[in-house]
């Protein structure tokens, strides 16, 4: 079985949250400090130790809530803690899951031969 999310847009929270929070709880802090819709897009959050990560997305007919856990490692997540929360795209959220330094590989493009010699 595989999940499909779509949203608009994905954002990913600027502050270590209490991962007591689940979908009411996050649904709130997306409405009353992000200032959007939860079912507009796919909101990630992440714990104090940054090995932990929450996202949280509207499908069909009901919220999703998935969690990740790195067993070795954290999260690689910069901020400018100005801005509040950051835009990522899905090749950008899918490094971010597989716990990669996503924002280096911002700058990575397939390249694409039209012809070989």
């Amino acid at each position: 079985m595989q999940l499909q999310l779509y949203g608009k847009k994905i954002w990913v929270y600027r502050l270590a949250i209490d991962f007591r929070k689940s979908i009411d709880g996050l649904s709130n802090l997306i409405i009353n400090d992000i200032k959007q819709q939860p079912k507009e897009g796919i909101f990630l959050f992440f714990n104090r130790g940054r090995d932990k990560i929450k996202c949280l997305s509207w499908h069909k007919n009901g919220f999703v809530l998935l969690y990740k856990r790195l067993e070795v490692g954290r999260f690689c997540i910069v901020f400018n803690h100005a801005t509040g929360i950051i835009e990522v795209n899905a090749d950008e959220l899918g490094w971010l899951l597989a716990g990669l330094e996503w924002q280096k590989m911002r700058n990575w493009k397939e390249l694409n031969y039209d012809k070989f010699r």
